[in-house]
């Protein structure tokens, strides 16, 4: 018998497989390819929302523990993971550089938003109004992670890639039974899939589709993310990924054409250079309906747990709600508020 089996190897499984590996913890891994936001993730980390010049919840504490964690999957996996790249949001007008000065008054913000108005001097770029630049930012490349980590609990035997078959569960005291694996306990970390759990789709995920491009831009020459009414995130030998799309009926994985000319309208508003569209991607980000993640108990089953809900800022959130989820089952702490499931337990459960 093995203390965890976790459900899903997304941003948040790998999250929680390190906690428990840190702490001693055996595990099994079972997942398979149906949940793709991790892998096609833009992998921003950037503290500040900038459509409204606002800080993310918890941002700060969350910096704090995601940059030695995925250092850490860097050394331990041998390839590099996080890439250091400022965030540069381009002013649409001058109103939108006086909100930005204000913004960066603020307490909490004030150490995140550089109060240096950058002037353009890429001819790619249509931007007379210039940048605010976003301390501390950068880019993870999850495709990278989740493969490489994959590989690593494969080389260690503890990764089943398959289909999780709900009929083939056994919920006792103290034990969990899927097929011959046995286990103390048992975490979801599905994503978009959890709408398929039994267990814990009462919950209000709803789910976002995001679509994302890939450019091949020779004479953009763009070291940094330049944020508009489209991001585009650079990627090495004059690739830029550009995104993203928010679509709350389409809960498909398949990229679609309308997606592609929203991207690309909004694209060419402020870039002024030819390019080639080489890649197109779609997943569906795991979206509630108050913005926070779903952590926490099954209400009736006290060996079921669920990691979830990270929307679109899981590379930040996923290190600092599996270190809490953690804490909860192995020493009764209590999860934050405002990302325990408890919270929509009388609104929605019915046992």
């Amino acid at each position: 018998m093995v203390d965890y089996i976790v459900v899903g190897l997304g941003l948040a499984g790998i999250s929680f497989c390190e906690v428990l590996e840190k702490e001693g913890k055996s595990f099994t891994v079972i997942s398979d390819t149906s949940q793709q936001a991790s892998q096609v993730a833009g992998g921003l980390y950037n503290p500040v929302i900038l459509k409204r010049f606002t800080l993310a919840w918890k941002a700060k504490e969350q910096m704090e523990l995601a940059q030695p964690f995925y250092a850490g999957l860097e050394r331990k996996l041998g390839v590099q993971l996080d890439y250091k790249v400022p965030v540069l949001r381009r002013f649409a007008s001058v109103e939108e550089q006086n909100s930005w000065f204000e913004a960066a008054d603020k307490p909490g913000l004030d150490h995140f938003l550089s109060t240096t108005i950058l002037p353009n001097s890429n001819t790619c770029l249509d931007a007379p109004h210039g940048f605010g630049e976003v301390n501390y930012t950068g880019r993870i490349d999850t495709g990278t992670l989740v493969e490489f980590y994959s590989t690593y609990l494969d080389q260690k035997g503890i990764l089943e890639r398959e289909s999780f078959n709900f009929s083939d569960l056994t919920i006792e005291e103290g034990r969990i039974s899927y097929k011959s694996l046995h286990a103390k306990q048992m975490v979801f970390a599905c994503g978009y899939g959890l709408q398929d759990n039994p267990f814990f789709n009462y919950l209000p995920l709803n789910g976002t589709k995001g679509e994302l491009l890939t450019i091949k831009a020779p004479a953009y020459k763009e070291d940094r993310v330049i944020k508009s009414s489209v991001f585009t995130i650079p990627l090495g030998e004059d690739l830029y990924r550009v995104g993203a799309t928010y679509k709350w009926k389409d809960k498909t994985n398949e990229p679609t054409e309308a997606s592609k000319k929203e991207l690309l309208d909004k694209l060419t508003t402020f870039l002024r250079c030819d390019f080639e569209v080489v890649d197109h991607v779609a997943g569906i980000r795991p979206t509630v309906v108050d913005r926070r993640p779903l952590v926490g108990r099954h209400p009736a089953h006290k060996n079921l747990y669920v990691l979830n809900g990270f929307g679109s800022r899981g590379v930040l959130i996923a290190p600092y709600a599996s270190a809490q989820l953690y804490q909860c089952i192995e020493h009764q702490n209590r999860i934050d508020p405002e990302m325990d499931i408890q919270r929509f337990t009388k609104k929605y459960y019915r046992d």
